[in-house]
């Protein structure tokens, strides 16, 4: 009866613990609000568009450069004779307006070439915001886990702090009996006084971890906030996938891949330099000195440019752009082989996680049982104190342990989808 009392009494506690939280957050409720106000998403946004711009405007050459122009003004001149010392004053006015175009012809595919790899940029930065949602996705998982942990171990701490207090009550009664030393009740003290620390700093924790989700959500101010989940791996990946084939879609390696794309169109635009330039103009306007101008005029005609010598410097360019595409090669093989150690890493680290999982789960059933029988055993005498508290130090850490390694589990969860280069839209819990 007692022990059922202690535990409604943490279980209201608890309960109320969430209430004064605020809000209760699921974790697709985190995913949602991370997708609408994560700084770094919207940051990765922005220059996603400023690259889809850069492209427009690389791409506008490729059409007619057509101009409107009007202009009025006046001219005074004065005359005087020195004969009749008379100042003669004259003015003249002129309007004008018209409109001129002017439309590339050919330039050795230079601009065609740039806008191949402004595009290539644009699958740069279209790679760079996946991965900066797969890294938002991690840091999102790792803050909902971290507070799902505290809330946990909040309950766990209580529930030491319960069966510290019970020995330390047991342990009084025999030391004023006589039946036990004050070594043992010094002890006793210490580990009820250890538990109720490690409780204040569990609630310390959930505050911090708190924090962090407000921080990975993008919420402009804080609010406490409680999540609700559990702490089931839905993505084990018991059997081992094709790294290889994880690693070729990996947003990583195809920004890398991207950009050494748009080096390569980059080496065609250099040596498009020593091709002629040629372009067509046509223009057409009227003038006259009074308004409205009547006076037609107008002019077509082709214009051809061809660089003879510049000291080198289409040269310079053409060896700068390959030097660029050899260290974007580079960088290109030095992520995919990252990646695939990554993958490998990861999943092991997980396989490993869940293992664990399980022999912290089998190691706790243990010292449960051997805490009861162990405590039956102290109460009629049958054991010492010294053997007793070793065992129900193996209870508390074994409690510990076992919501570490579930935690454990999450992270490396977590971590092996970032690996994979799985996004905000990743949402299989």
């Amino acid at each position: 009866m007692k022990k059922r009392l202690s535990l409604l009494i943490i279980f209201c506690f608890f309960s109320f613990s969430l209430a004064q939280a605020g809000e209760v957050l699921s974790w697709q409720d985190c995913l949602a609000e991370a997708k609408k106000n994560n700084p770094q998403l919207i940051s990765a946004a922005e220059s996603l568009n400023q690259q889809k711009e850069n492209k427009a405007i690389t791409a506008s050459s490729l059409f007619p450069q057509i101009e409107a122009s009007l202009d009025a003004s006046t001219a005074g001149t004065s005359t005087t004779s020195s004969a009749t010392d008379v100042t003669t004053k004259a003015t003249t006015d002129s309007y004008a307006y018209g409109v001129s175009g002017t439309q590339l012809v050919f330039d050795g595919f230079k601009t065609f070439n740039k806008v191949k790899a402004a595009s290539e940029n644009v699958r740069a930065a279209q790679e760079n915001y996946r991965f900066v949602s797969s890294e938002v996705r991690l840091n999102l998982r790792n803050a909902f886990i971290n507070l799902l942990k505290a809330q946990q171990l909040i309950q766990v701490a209580e529930e030491i702090l319960r069966i510290r207090r019970e020995n330390l009550m047991l342990i009084t009664l025999r030391y004023e009996s006589g039946l036990e030393h004050k070594g043992a009740l010094l002890t006793a003290e210490a580990n009820s006084a250890q538990a109720s620390l490690e409780l204040d700093q569990a609630r310390r924790d959930m505050e911090l971890a708190q924090r962090q989700l407000n921080k990975e959500m993008g919420r402009k101010e804080f609010i406490p906030v409680s999540v609700k989940g559990d702490f089931i791996v839905a993505d084990a990946a018991k059997e081992k996938p094709d790294l290889e084939a994880l690693a070729r879609n990996n947003p990583s390696l195809l920004q890398s891949l991207a950009k050494k794309n748009a080096a390569s169109f980059d080496i065609k635009s250099a040596y498009a330099d020593f091709a002629p330039a040629l372009s067509g103009n046509v223009a057409a306007n009227k003038k006259s000195s009074y308004w409205p101008p009547e006076n037609n005029n107008w002019n077509a005609g082709l214009s051809l440019s061809l660089p003879i010598f510049e000291g080198g410097l289409r040269l310079a360019e053409v060896a700068k752009a390959k030097a660029a595409y050899n260290q974007l090669e580079a960088d290109e093989k030095s992520t995919r082989d990252s990646v695939i150690v990554a993958l490998q890493q990861y999943w092991g680290t997980l396989q490993d996680a869940l293992e664990t999982v399980q022999v912290q789960r089998k190691a706790l059933d243990a010292s449960e049982e051997r805490s009861k029988i162990a405590e039956a055993q102290y109460s009629a005498g049958f054991i010492t104190f010294d053997n007793w508290i070793i065992i129900e130090n193996d209870l508390v850490n074994a409690k510990k342990n076992y919501l570490s390694a579930q935690a454990n589990a999450l992270f490396a969860e977590a971590s092996w989808i970032y690996a994979k280069g799985e996004t905000l839209e990743y949402a299989q819990k």
